[in-house]
C-alpha cells in the first residue's frame, strides 16, 4: 500500500475534532490523564466557590447581629471587602459552570473577558479597602483629638465610592485591547491561548494599584506599632513613678488599640502573602513572555482563595466577632426550633430574636 500525505486542512479538522472531544483545562499534564486531571480542577474550583460564599455570608451576618462591631470606623471597609468578596464567590460560579460542563449565557471570548475583567476589579477593592483601614487607624491613632470630625460616615461613603470607581477605571483599559487584567487562572480555552499579558499595561497596573496599596499598608502599619510601643513605654514608666491603679487605667486605653490594630495587621499580612505569588507570576509572564499552566492556575486560586480567609481570622483573634457568631448560630437554632415545634402547643418558644439579629 502506498502512503500518501494527510492533506493539512483535514489534519487541522482531525485536530479540532480531537481538543473538542477532551475538556480543556489547565492541570492537565498529560493526554490520557485530562480527564482526570480536569475533574481535580472542577472539584478545587467548586470547592473555593462554597467556602468564599458561605465565609462572606457568615461575615455579612455577623456583623449585622453584633452592633459593636460597627463602633469603629473601620467595619465601612471590612463589610465592603465582604460584599467584595461574596461577589468573588458568585462570579467564580462561571468557572464552576463551565468545568462542569453547562453552557454559558456568552460566547467563550466575551465571557473570559467580562470574569476576568470582574475579578479583577472585585480584588482591586479588597486591596483598596486595606490600604483605607491602615489610613483610618493611622488617623485614629496620630489624631485621637479630632477623629471624629475628620472620619465622619459622609466621608466614608465617599470613600467606598471612590473605591469602586477606581478600581473599575484601573482595569477598564482591558476592553480596549491593552492586555489580559491579571487574571490568569484560566478555565476558558480562549483566555490561556488568545489572551495574552501586555508588560505596559502590567507596569501600569502596578504603578497605580499594587505598589501605591502596599506602600501605604506598610508605612501607616510601621507607624501605628512604633506609636502603640512609645505609649506603653510611656505608661510603664508612669506606673513605676506612681501607682498600679495608674496600670490599669493605662492598659485598658492603650491595648484595645493595639489588638485592634494587630487583627487587621494579620488580615492585610494574609491578604498580601496569599497573594503575593501570583503577583510575581503576573509580573514573570508579563516580561519574559514565559508562561507555565501549572503556576497560572495555582498562583491565581491561591490568591482567590483569600476571599475566604477574613472569616477565619476574625474567628480567632476577634471577640467581639466571636461573640457575634455565637449569637448568630443560636438565632439559627431558635428559628430552626420554633420551626419543627411549631404544631405542639404545649412547647415553650422563644419570642424574641438574639441580640438583635433577625433572620
Amino acid at each position: 500500500m502506498k502512503w500518501e500525505p494527510v492533506p493539512e486542512h483535514e489534519m487541522n479538522s482531525t485536530l479540532d475534532g480531537d481538543q473538542s472531544s477532551h475538556p480543556f483545562c489547565l492541570l492537565a499534564l498529560g493526554y490520557s490523564e485530562t480527564v482526570s486531571f480536569c475533574l481535580l480542577e472542577a472539584l478545587i474550583v467548586v470547592f473555593l466557590t462554597t467556602l468564599i460564599i458561605s465565609g462572606n455570608i457568615i461575615v455579612i451576618f455577623v456583623f449585622h447581629c453584633a452592633p459593636l462591631l460597627n463602633h469603629h470606623t473601620t467595619s465601612y471597609f471590612i463589610q465592603t471587602m465582604a460584599y467584595a468578596d461574596l461577589l468573588v464567590g458568585v462570579s467564580c460560579l462561571v468557572p464552576s459552570l463551565s468545568l462542569l460542563h453547562y453552557p454559558l449565557p456568552m460566547e467563550e471570548a466575551m465571557t473570559c473577558q467580562v470574569f476576568g475583567f470582574i475579578i479583577s476589579v472585585l480584588k482591586s477593592v479588597s486591596m483598596t479597602s486595606l490600604a483605607c483601614i491602615s489610613i483610618d487607624r493611622y488617623i485614629a491613632i496620630t489624631k485621637p483629638l479630632t477623629y471624629n470630625t475628620l472620619v465622619t460616615p459622609g466621608r466614608l461613603r465617599l470613600c467606598i465610592f471612590l473605591v469602586w470607581l477606581y478600581s473599575i477605571l484601573v482595569f477598564l483599559p482591558a476592553f480596549f485591547h491593552w492586555g489580559k487584567p491579571g487574571y490568569h487562572g484560566d478555565v476558558f480555552q480562549w483566555c490561556a491561548a488568545s489572551w495574552h499579558t501586555n508588560l505596559y499595561f502590567t507596569v501600569f497596573i502596578v504603578v497605580m494599584l499594587y505598589a501605591p496599596a502596599a506602600l501605604i499598608v506598610c508605612f501607616t502599619y510601621f507607624n501605628i506599632f512604633r506609636i502603640c510601643q512609645q505609649h506603653t513605654k510611656e505608661i510603664s514608666e508612669r506606673q513605676a513613678r506612681f501607682s498600679s491603679r495608674n496600670e490599669e487605667t493605662g492598659e485598658s486605653q492603650t491595648c484595645p488599640d493595639k489588638r485592634y490594630a494587630m487583627v487587621l495587621f494579620r488580615i492585610t499580612s494574609v491578604f498580601y502573602v496569599l497573594w503575593l505569588p501570583y503577583i510575581l507570576y503576573f509580573l514573570l509572564e508579563s516580561s519574559t513572555g514565559c508562561s507555565s499552566h501549572l503556576a497560572s492556575f495555582l498562583t491565581t486560586w491561591l490568591a482567590i482563595s483569600n476571599s475566604f480567609c477574613n472569616c477565619i481570622i476574625y474567628s480567632l483573634s476577634n471577640s467581639v466577632f466571636q461573640r457575634g457568631l455565637k449569637g448568630l448560630s443560636g438565632t439559627v437554632c431558635t428559628s430552626c426550633t420554633s420551626h419543627t415545634t411549631a404544631k405542639d402547643p404545649y412547647t415553650v418558644r422563644w419570642k424574641g430574636p438574639l441580640n438583635g439579629c433577625h433572620i
